[in-house]
């Protein structure tokens, strides 16, 4: 029962993060999208605590699913679809486990960040999620193989993606509503990759690093 409490707890605390940057990521993605992105996550880990509480998943790979599932219910625009196959890709890594390795770790977030590649066809460099998720994916990846814990893998893999959220303040943007700015795009961060920072952070600060 140790990996699915601490899986809970991870969700728990991502969508406390959610709430409260909730203004933050609106301010974000009013700048270069439709304004909607903190409100849609808030209520899309709402949703998926509401769905764990009712359902009582047992392993983490269930964890996970369940929250892919309202978060592709509940979560407006692209940012739906896409944490949706995040979620669901990191559930299937994690399939018949019960306990957690730190590389178990780092290939769920490697799963995740494929996923959001796949899905939204895009590279590092367009301005999305993905800016954050494949720096991620590697730190989470290199930690785990250099001995780290499962803490300290999450750690490597939110400060990485922070780096990379900060890398697409200059970008313009190939992706999503922001294309259609061009220039106009390059000078804010993309709120995507932002909140992909906090989730991490999150899953982090849950286990205590």
């Amino acid at each position: 029962m140790g990996a699915t409490r601490d899986t809970l707890s991870v969700i728990q605390e991502m969508a406390t993060a959610m709430e409260e940057h909730r203004r933050h990521l609106t301010q974000l993605d009013s700048e270069i999208g439709d304004g909607d992105h903190g409100n849609n996550m808030h209520r899309g880990f709402q949703a998926a605590l509401e769905r764990l509480a009712a359902t009582n998943p047992e392993t983490p790979s269930d964890i996970l699913k369940s929250c892919s599932m309202a978060l592709i219910n509940k979560v407006g625009g692209a940012a739906g679809p896409l944490y949706g196959t995040a979620f669901l890709r990191a559930s299937t890594a994690l399939s018949e486990k019960e306990e957690l390795s730190a590389e178990d770790v780092a290939a769920a977030i490697e799963a995740a960040a494929a996923g959001v590649k796949q899905r939204g066809k895009s590279e590092v460099g367009d301005k999305t999620m993905v800016d954050a998720l494949e720096p991620a994916a590697r730190a989470a990846k290199e930690a785990a193989s250099s001995g780290k814990g499962v803490g300290e893998v999450l750690r490597a893999a939110a400060d990485s993606a922070g780096e990379g959220a900060g890398a697409t303040v200059p970008l313009t943007a190939n992706r999503g509503l922001a294309s259609y700015l061009g220039a106009r795009a390059a000078g804010h961060m993309d709120p995507g990759a932002r909140s992909s920072y906090l989730l991490l952070d999150a899953a982090a600060r849950a286990l205590g690093a």
